[in-house]
């Protein structure tokens, strides 16, 4: 299937300057395709994922991804979906998020036939003078004003420091053009008047029939509406310190039946046959979750790894399982966040004494119901014994005892060991 096609299929084209003229190019050669990302924090989240999904395709198709990291837009700010000035960061600041990405985009994209570039090489040594001949003369503010990125802000106000992005990013693309034979830059729905600027700007300085193309992502939307891409807690990020592989899977096999064949296409490389029929075990046994767990599984490879996909499913499944006892603290740790957290003294108790003064049974009477009946699980192991006595120290190292009251209902009790 031809990339244009494929990319249809899956819906994620938003817009495209010129079809035809785009897909005769990449039926004739490999291209660079270039995105941008400024490094106004030192993690990407999935929100990113989106067009960078798009430019694997392409490196998977045989074209050649450029990114570039925005040294200076970065110092400048994107007025794009913005009610307010954004703040600017230190250089220091910028320096280090660079730094943090390049170590993402590199496992995302690996190291052949991909490349990262700085916008700071090739706009820091413009002088103003030759800012200002070279480029602000090719430039017409009346065409600048109507761009949604900016009319979107003309009644709140906008500095000129934002003003001058799309004229910053356009020689981005100029200069990507004329020394990595990038020819078609990829963007969010927001990005598309900045991109047409640089279109604008490149058939002004290399000719009317420069064979330069745009083409954006449209938003993505959950079916009740939302935007998507966040959780009650906030981003999820592809930092596995901010938000854990764990807690990553979790995000994605989460997700409902309605939804999750459109991720799936945007997400993972699965094939149309592969995706048509994880559809039809979504309508026929929506019950065995296989869309959303396969969906979890790819995703969670693709960003992390084998490895923490394989821990973040053994954690999945011990916590469904209740079978606890073979996680080690760290993934006790990284499970469990979560749920709610009791502290307990390293001091032997009686289960009853335990339940009761950790607050996790609210009565004693309660406490002993629930043992008897075989409704609580210490570490994994269902006690009815009333007079049983637990050791804090007897699992994860000492650092945690765990609660299972029925079915679902856990508890994280962590041992205060002073």
């Amino acid at each position: 299937m031809h990339i244009l096609d494929e990319l249809q299929w899956r819906g994620s084209i938003n817009q495209m300057t010129d079809d035809e003229g785009l897909r005769d190019l990449l039926d004739h050669k490999s291209i660079g395709v270039y995105c941008g990302i400024d490094p106004t924090g030192d993690s990407m989240h999935i929100g990113h994922l989106i067009p960078f999904m798009i430019l694997k395709r392409f490196q998977i198709a045989g074209c050649k991804p450029v990114i570039v990291l925005g040294g200076v837009t970065g110092s400048i700010g994107d007025p794009s979906g913005k009610k307010a000035e954004r703040k600017l960061q230190s250089l220091d600041q910028i320096e280090h998020n660079k730094e943090s990405l390049k170590k993402q985009l590199n496992k995302l994209f690996g190291k052949d036939n991909f490349t990262i570039v700085n916008n700071y090489d090739w706009l820091a040594p413009l002088s103003m003078i030759d800012f200002l001949r070279d480029y602000g003369k090719l430039f017409n503010v009346n065409t600048m004003i109507n761009k949604e990125i900016v009319a979107s802000r003309l009644e709140a106000g906008i500095s000129f420091t934002e003003f001058t992005y799309q004229i910053l990013q356009s020689i981005d693309f100029l200069h990507l053009y004329q020394n990595e034979d990038v020819q078609l830059q990829i963007g969010g729905a927001d990005q598309w008047g900045n991109i047409t600027a640089g279109l604008d700007l490149i058939r002004r300085v290399e000719g009317s029939e420069a064979k330069a193309y745009g083409l954006t992502v449209p938003l993505l939307l959950k079916s009740d509406g939302t935007k998507f891409g966040k959780s009650e807690g906030g981003n999820i990020w592809l930092n596995p310190d901010l938000t854990t592989p764990y807690e990553f899977y979790q995000f994605w096999i989460n997700q409902e039946d309605n939804d999750v064949i459109k991720l799936l296409k945007y997400f993972t490389f699965l094939d149309q046959d592969e995706i048509n029929e994880l559809q039809n075990k979504v309508e026929k046994e929506p019950w065995k979750r296989e869309a959303q767990k396969k969906l979890a599984e790819e995703v969670t490879r693709f960003v992390h790894g084998d490895e923490a996909l394989k821990q973040a499913q053994k954690i999945t499944e011990a916590l469904f399982s209740g079978n606890v006892q073979d996680l080690t603290a760290e993934e006790i740790e990284t499970g469990f966040k979560e749920f709610p957290s009791v502290d307990v003294s390293g001091n032997k108790q009686n289960i009853i004494d335990f339940l009761t003064n950790s607050g996790i049974e609210k009565s004693r009477r309660q406490a002993r119901e629930d043992v008897s009946n075989g409704a609580i699980s210490i570490n994994g192991v269902k006690e009815k014994d009333i007079e049983y006595v637990i050791n804090p120290y007897d699992m994860f190292d000492g650092k945690f005892v765990i609660v299972r009251r029925g079915r679902k209902k856990y508890f994280l009790a962590r041992v205060n060991n002073k």
